[in-house]
């Protein structure tokens, strides 16, 4: 160790000078170590506690939306999964991957409609495939052309097919084989509401068959055919449900123009 002395002081002002230094010294090392217990402390509550964090997870998994949410879909009331095609493409992807043995085809008999499939159909009952006849007759042109009525028919896997002895058919189009199980008739009416936070859009028999079960809201709102632009009646219903996104209400209403009947 090197000691520096100043032969300009006494050895007695040296040994001060010394003594001063060290202090000053001892003064920053526990200046330094407060700083870093600080620190550490702050980082220490910034990082949420491991069951605080899969609670996170857990709520950010249960927000992501189910595959059917990007199509038209509803849930029937006897509980079976039905999704339709808002568009050429949608009705090919419906077709092409999510269309298995087991389930029903349902389409308008009219030019320009949704494909909706039934999952499980051929187990439904009777009702269960009304109301899916009846989704399949509000998501048609049938709306837009402000027909009161429609007639739909059901088909299953094997008998609905994409190739013809011609070849290729287009996007969306489909060749249907062998007999139709018929739904004639069916009325172009919606109910929306509202549960856990998401918005349902179902056909109205399939509505008032849960509201007899107790599984619907009180709040809701029912949409038939009218004079009511697509962009107004997504506002009321909107303002009926308290809902927040007209864009969303906008995605599950057919093309064509509405009537809207809230009811509180």
């Amino acid at each position: 160790m090197q000691i520096k002395i100043d032969f300009t002081k006494s050895a007695q002002d040296n040994a001060d000078d010394y003594y001063k230094k060290a202090k000053r010294l001892a003064q920053k090392k526990l200046g330094a170590e407060k700083a870093i217990k600080m620190l550490e402390k702050r980082m220490a509550s910034s990082v949420p506690a491991p069951a605080k964090n899969t609670a996170g997870l857990r709520k950010m998994v249960s927000t992501q939306k189910e595959w059917y949410e990007k199509f038209h879909w509803f849930f029937t009331s006897d509980g079976m999964l039905a999704v339709g095609g808002r568009d050429a493409r949608q009705n090919e992807l419906l077709n092409s991957r999510h269309f298995e043995n087991g389930d029903l085809f349902f389409h308008a008999n009219i030019f320009g409609a949704s494909a909706v499939i039934l999952k499980n159909g051929e187990r439904a009952d009777a009702k269960a495939k009304e109301e899916t006849a009846q989704f399949a007759a509000c998501y048609s042109s049938a709306w837009k052309e402000s027909l009161p009525i429609v007639d739909v028919y059901a088909m299953k896997r094997e008998q609905v097919s994409k190739s013809t002895a011609m070849g290729a058919i287009s996007t969306g189009s489909f060749v249907m084989k062998g007999e139709r199980e018929w739904y004639r008739g069916i009325t172009l009416s919606l109910v929306f509401f509202v549960k856990e936070g998401r918005l349902n859009a179902v056909p109205e028999m399939c509505f008032y068959r849960m509201k007899e079960k107790g599984g619907a809201s009180d709040s809701y709102v029912l949409v038939k055919e009218g004079r009511v632009t697509k962009s107004d009646a997504a506002k009321s219903i909107c303002r009926a449900l308290g809902y927040g996104s007209a864009d969303i209400v906008m995605q599950q209403l057919p093309a064509g123009a509405f009537s809207v009947n809230a009811r509180l």
